[in-house]
């Protein structure tokens, strides 16, 4: 009997051998695509298609240029027609050939307009408007030759203008034809009315040509065209009518605007200076209005500040040819002032935008016209340095004004003009971000005007210089009440105080009272500023080398006065602890002890002294526990002034100059090792004996005797000692070079006798069995080295 699987152990059996089909299948199919593909021929490959050629322009600018090259070909016939065969026809034909020709140029854009042609319509449109031009020349020519040019020229623009508009009117539409539902509305020619527009800026000008006008009439035709000009392009929607007109207003509006301004800087009587500010108030009107109404902010606050630019020049020019010329800056200062006031009013924004710029404008030149007097005032005392106790000189202005500088004219009125535009920024500045700079400059305003004004009054010297004193006091007395620090504030102060200083060089008496008053000012302020006790400082170091030089003294003896300053510094920096004053303090301070030594360099006993001095003062600073690498200068100095003192002594000996650095270095280094015992000897012993023990070195091979040799070796033995009984490799190893050098120099004479005793084959056998020996024991010496090493590498 067949034994028959449970149907669970069949239905597996089935699906196995149902999948092991399936992966025979699609083997199978695999292989018959791969099959029928490599039977199947080759394809050949495609062309590429062949590349399209584009063209290179659109027919709508094709269109547009035979267009307008027919319209001008046709221009130039008829223009060849009117000059050259006019004269062959008679007054009937002439008349009878341009005005069908024209009429027939006028006539066909209707038609053409009708068809959709608007572009054909506007090439014979133009070649009509030019027939009228030509029509016009004609007539002048045959029967008005006798007239004057520019009035024909003048009358003919303007009918020309009028025909060109009524064409550009008439032609303004015409209806869709029927049947085109969505074709547009209308169809209109653009050329005849922005041409009209164009001849129309001419027959004002031209009038006034012909009738020989002046100035002030060609100016005002001028502004009456920008100003019909501006009017049209507010007016009218065309866009390129706008375009035209807006051309025509800022072009005319400028060129009449710029002759009205110089109408009115050379008017010279009450009538002329009446017609140049009427023409001005005119063109500001018309760039006011323009600003009122046009849409674009940026653009209308520009036209409203050309437009009080041109008020100011209007009004400030009327009292101009009635004053002195040092009124004329305040004059067109004051007319600033009163545009000014229009911003307060309910104007729109651009416009007091406007405004505002254009008499910021103004006060901004005034302000530059009056800084040479300033500059003046400023620098030009800087040239009493070169003529120290020279004399006081008798006025002011003469104190400030070097040799051969004149004053700057019209400058009488510079205080006038700072004070007044210091006050408008105190005054009109009302922004919270802009608040605290208007105050800034406006107080800059004021200390030039307080600068200038003695100058400018050509006051007493003496006055001059006490209001300066005056000016400076107040500054100072303003910082130390202002509720914040501002260093800007205390710059003017300073500034005053340094000019004040070098007017004060005229006599000895005023230098001196002056200096010391400087120097107990600024010390009385120093906590203001970080700067204060700086000027108090350098004060004081001028006041010191004055005060020498008025007793008569040489400057080395000048220079102990001067060494007072860095003692003030030195205690004045230890009681700024954490101030951001106390470095530019130390500062002044070294800079005062550096003109110390140098006003000591001719005395070399007082310069010692001076560098003495100035060695303590740096050892006072260094036990300060923030200010220790003072020690380091206090160390130099005290060693330069040893050596500047054994140079007066007539010491040669090089011991002398160098022990005094090495004793203090080598304590300086047994103090440092016994707070750091891992320091290294290098650090602490290094430099202190080589200061000593090379210099010497170098001496004793050159010089003759014994007793320096025999030192320098002793010296370096005892070094050696120490250094080998306390483990220490830099005095082992420098004592032991020295000592091999200087005992090498002392037997050098001997060997150079041996030398010179031996045969000639001597040498080089010596040298043989030395190798020879080195090679024999190379192994043991290798050894004994790398033992020494080991021994020099347990050394501190």
């Amino acid at each position: 009997m067949t034994h028959l699987p449970p149907p669970a152990e069949e239905l597996r059996l089935l699906d196995t051998e149902l999948r092991q089909l399936d992966a025979r299948r699609a083997l199978l199919l695999a292989r018959r695509a791969w099959l029928i593909t490599a039977l199947r021929p080759p394809v050949a490959p495609l062309p590429p298609p062949p590349p399209v050629r584009r063209p290179e322009t659109t027919a709508p600018r094709v269109q547009n240029v035979l267009l307008v090259l027919g319209g001008a070909l046709l221009t130039i016939a008829a223009i060849a027609f009117t000059l050259v065969s006019w004269g062959r026809m008679g007054i009937a034909g002439r008349a009878l050939v341009l005005g069908a020709v024209t009429l027939a140029a006028l006539g066909s854009p209707v038609l053409l307009l009708r068809h959709r042609l608007r572009s054909t319509a506007e090439a014979v449109a133009g070649l009509g408007l030019a027939l009228t031009v030509l029509d016009v020349y004609a007539l002048h020519e045959v029967a008005l030759p006798d007239t004057n040019g520019l009035g024909y020229a003048a009358i003919a623009s303007a009918l020309l203008a009028a025909l060109w508009t009524a064409y550009g009117l008439a032609l303004g539409g015409t209806r869709r034809p029927t049947g085109e539902a969505a074709a547009p509305a209308r169809l209109t020619l653009r050329l005849p009315l922005p041409t009209a527009l164009a001849a129309a800026q001419l027959p004002l000008i031209l009038w006034a040509a012909a009738a020989d006008a002046g100035a002030p009439v060609m100016t005002g035709a001028l502004l009456v065209t920008a100003a019909l000009d501006t009017a049209v392009a507010l007016r009218v929607p065309v866009r390129s009518v706008c375009l035209v007109a807006a051309v025509g207003g800022y072009g005319l509006g400028g060129w009449g605007s710029f002759a009205a301004g110089w109408l009115s800087w050379t008017a010279t009587g009450p009538s002329a200076v009446a017609r140049a500010a009427a023409l001005l108030l005119f063109a500001a009107a018309i760039a006011l209005a323009a600003a009122w109404r046009l849409p674009d902010t940026n653009v209308a606050t520009w036209v409203a500040s050309a437009g009080g630019l041109l008020t100011v020049a209007a009004l400030g020019g009327v009292p101009r040819s009635s004053l002195p010329g040092e009124w004329t800056v305040p004059g067109y200062l004051v007319c600033a002032v009163a545009v000014l006031a229009a911003v307060r009013t309910r104007l729109p924004e651009p416009m007091r935008r406007g405004l505002a710029l254009a008499a910021a404008s103004v006060q901004a030149v005034a302000a530059v016209w009056a800084l040479p007097p300033v500059a003046v005032a400023l620098l030009g005392p800087v040239a009493r340095v070169g003529r120290i106790w020279s004399g006081a000189p008798s006025t002011a202005r003469e104190a400030v004004t070097p040799v051969g500088v004149p004053w700057p004219p019209y400058a009488a009125t510079a205080p006038l003009v700072l004070v007044v535009v210091a006050t408008v920024l105190a005054v009109a500045v009302r922004g919270t971000e802009w608040r605290p700079r208007a105050t800034i400059g406006a107080s800059a305003l004021v200390w030039a005007a307080a600068l200038v004004l003695p100058a400018a009054l050509d006051i007493p010297y003496w006055a001059g210089m006490s209001a300066q004193g005056l000016t400076i006091v107040a500054a100072l007395a303003y910082v130390a009440r202002s509720a914040e620090p501002r260093p800007v504030l205390f710059l003017p102060a300073l500034v005053s105080s340094v000019s004040l200083a070098c007017l004060s060089l005229a006599a000895e008496g005023t230098t001196l009272g002056v200096l010391a008053a400087l120097t107990v000012l600024f010390a009385a302020v120093s906590g203001c500023s970080r700067l204060a006790p700086v000027a108090a400082l350098t004060y004081a170091t001028a006041l010191a080398c004055a005060v020498g030089a008025s007793l008569g003294w040489q400057s080395p003896y000048i220079a102990l006065l001067v060494l007072l300053v860095p003692v003030v510094a030195a205690l004045l920096a230890a009681r700024l602890a954490g101030s951001p004053a106390r470095v530019p303090v130390e500062v002044t301070g070294a800079v005062a002890g550096l003109l110390a030594v140098g006003l000591a360099v001719p005395d070399q006993p007082l310069l010692a002294l001076v560098l003495a001095l100035c060695a303590v003062i740096a050892a006072g600073t260094a036990v300060r526990e923030d200010r220790r690498p003072a020690g380091y200068a206090a160390t130099a100095l005290f060693v330069l002034a040893a050596w500047v003192r054994l140079a007066c002594w007539g010491v040669g000996s090089v011991e002398a100059y160098t022990l005094p650095v090495t004793v203090p270095a080598l304590l300086v280094g047994a103090f440092g090792r016994r707070k750091d015992p891992l320091a290294s000897s290098w650090t602490a012993y290094g430099a202190g004996l080589s200061v000593t023990l090379v210099p010497s070195l170098l001496t004793a091979w050159i010089d003759p005797d014994w007793p320096r040799p025999l030192l320098l070796g002793v010296a370096a033995l005892a070094v050696t000692l120490v250094g080998a009984r306390h483990r220490l490799r830099a005095p082992l190893v420098l004592g032991g070079g020295v000592l091999a050098l200087d005992a090498l120099h002392e037997l050098a004479p001997y060997l150079v006798q041996m030398a010179g005793a031996l045969p000639r084959w001597v040498p080089p056998a010596l040298a043989g069995l030395v190798l020879l020996a080195l090679g024999a024991t190379y192994e043991q010496r290798i050894r004994d080295a790398r033992r020494v090493r080991e021994v020099l590498g347990r050394m501190r």
